[in-house]
């Protein structure tokens, strides 16, 4: 797998490659946050999702598509966070843009309601 710019995910490891189609890519993430947590990378190497032309954000949403469908029958979760980090202030640390496809499991978290929200947990809780 070679990427046009060397992406700071090369190389992925041997063993984490789940999809791999003509502009995109998706491998489990070498810092996992539970079992099957995966990464969504173009293989052009931009920071933000908006630098890529509209068809190449439509191939990436259905990269996710097809990598949840394949994780579902891996790990066999009971749910997904999927999301993107899209700049320093929303908390990007890796200048080359990815969506986390993040299985869920029923007790994983004493209460899992607000999902993402907690990300500014001061504001997350609505109800």
């Amino acid at each position: 797998m070679d990427f046009p710019v060397i992406s700071p995910f090369h190389p992925i490891p041997p063993g984490t490659l789940l999809l791999e189609t003509e502009r995109c890519v998706a491998f489990l993430d070498r810092f996992p946050v539970s079992p099957g947590h995966a990464l969504v990378v173009p293989k052009i190497v931009v920071p933000s999702l908006y630098d890529l032309e509209a068809d190449l954000q439509a191939e990436m949403w259905d990269t996710v598509r097809r990598v949840r469908d394949i994780l579902q029958e891996r790990f066999h979760p009971d749910g997904f966070n999927i999301g993107l980090n899209d700049g320093d202030a929303a908390g990007q640390t890796v200048s080359h843009i990815h969506i986390h496809v993040i299985p869920r499991y029923r007790g994983d978290r004493p209460d899992p309601r607000g999902g993402v929200r907690w990300i500014l947990p001061e504001r997350a809780r609505y109800w």
